[in-house]
């Protein structure tokens, strides 16, 4: 069963860390069938709790997985393999248009604001004990969010939308549970899902966003929690419009048991309206970066939430990092005061590049998808052999194998630092490396 490798150890502790120690040096290998608890303990000389104690605490790390009388296996891909390291090395002078950085041309400076917001906390320092959130950012959070639609609820700050998704997650669920999340998807994301514990269930996106019999079946297959895009999905650009926002709420009335997490880091950089889909069920989270609008090392994002959720988030923050520095919210929030940032000239920088990018292909043959965002998500028939022909034109890409499960190859192009001399040369390189590729999803 286990080949030349014998776990070791007395202690639940020691069995366990002897496992994953072994995993990480290949000594136990991916999909690997561990032996019966009962067996374990018998010739480890040990009680079967303490063995059973260990598989729990592998499972937790997401290190291994128990199929019931299947037994327990060393997960497919382990916790430690990380999607963001699926990328191409870009040697000198070729364009890197793989990363998914916004144009640093169209954030705003941060010198003055952070400065105000310094001299704001020498007047008024922040103490233990004070509320984690600003209260001038709350007061515009509340706004905006119901400018947009969103339902009225406590309001959180969290450290990116990657940390939000994680603390909801861990408020609700359970190591095992499975959770729909969309395919392709945001690669950090598709890591963070099995780190937890958690089983990943992938639901297809098209332009409109995650389609609504597979977030049906999903649901009906037992998802505990379900993680949408509202706009800006990355990789494929897709945002859900009205009537795909219909046909989603319907399906999760029926599953009001289920926890609903929305990210909209597309805000302020995207032209789109908003179709939240927060309130039908009984626990939602609904989370708003300020990445890619004001800058990825700002590390903050908005939450809100059903009380509980919102509750239990912020009470394992206390525990934890205590809050998000008050003097980053009062920069965003003299950010948002000031408007430094014009999201419509945004919206349309983006849109102007993607919407030109998107028709050259078009115009080649090629078929790509990117309603909204900063990227273009472009199908094809050979990935590894696509990025390595780009590459060598002169484009590194992002492997679609960051961001997909069962979904279909594809490259994803990330347009912030295009320029309008750029779009044919990027059209004919691409044209050239994959051929005519014409898809409407991209599952």
């Amino acid at each position: 069963m286990l080949g030349e490798y014998r776990i070791e150890g007395r202690r639940a502790a020691e069995i366990a860390a002897d496992v994953e120690r072994a995993v990480g040096d290949g000594g136990l290998e991916p999909g690997q069938l561990l032996p019966p608890m009962r067996e374990l303990a018998e010739r480890l000389g040990v009680n079967p709790n303490t063995v059973a104690a260990a598989y729990r605490t592998l499972r937790e790390r997401g290190v291994i997985e128990t199929a019931g009388r299947r037994g327990s296996r060393v997960r497919p891909k382990p916790a430690t393999t990380v999607r963001e390291l699926i990328r191409v090395d870009v040697p000198p002078g070729v364009r890197d248009v793989s990363n998914g950085n916004p144009d640093t041309e169209l954030l705003p400076p941060l010198a003055e604001v952070f400065a105000v917001a310094a001299a704001e906390g020498d007047r008024r320092p922040v103490l233990y004990g004070e509320a984690a959130v600003d209260p001038d950012m709350e007061r515009h959070a509340r706004v905006a969010f119901a400018e947009d639609g969103v339902p009225g609820g406590p309001v959180a700050v969290t450290s990116g939308s990657l940390d939000a998704i994680e603390r909801v997650l861990a408020a609700h669920l359970k190591p095992g549970d499975a959770v729909a999340v969309e395919d392709p998807g945001w690669g950090s994301l598709l890591d963070l899902v099995p780190v937890l514990g958690l089983r990943t269930v992938p639901v297809g996106v098209d332009d409109e966003g995650p389609l609504p019999a597979d977030v049906e079946q999903s649901l009906r297959g037992g998802a505990r929690a379900l993680i949408v895009t509202d706009r800006a999905q990355n990789p494929t650009g897709a945002a859900i419009s009205a009537p795909r926002a219909r046909a989603l709420r319907d399906v999760l009335a029926a599953h009001k048991d289920v926890l609903l997490i929305e990210d909209d880091h597309g805000h302020a950089i995207v032209d789109l309206p908003l179709h939240p889909l927060a309130g039908v069920t009984r626990s939602w989270a609904f989370v708003r970066s300020t990445a890619k609008a004001y800058g990825p090392d700002l590390r903050l994002a908005l939450l809100t939430g059903d009380p509980v959720t919102v509750d239990r988030v912020q009470g394992r923050q206390r525990l934890g990092p205590g809050w998000v520095s008050h003097l980053s919210q009062r920069a965003v929030v003299r950010l948002w005061e000031d408007g430094v940032v014009d999201a419509a000239e945004v919206a349309a920088s983006y849109g102007r590049r993607r919407d030109a990018l998107i028709a050259a292909l078009a115009e080649r043959g090629v078929a790509a998808h990117g309603r909204s965002g900063m990227n273009v998500w472009v199908p094809v028939p050979d990935e590894t052999g696509a990025v390595a022909r780009l590459l060598h034109a002169g484009w590194a890409v992002a492997p679609g194998a960051r961001f997909r499960m069962s979904a279909r190859p594809g490259v994803r192009i990330t347009v912030s630092t295009l320029g309008d001399a750029d779009i044919e040369t990027v059209a004919d390189a691409v044209a050239s490396a994959v051929g005519p590729a014409p898809a409407r999803r991209y599952e």
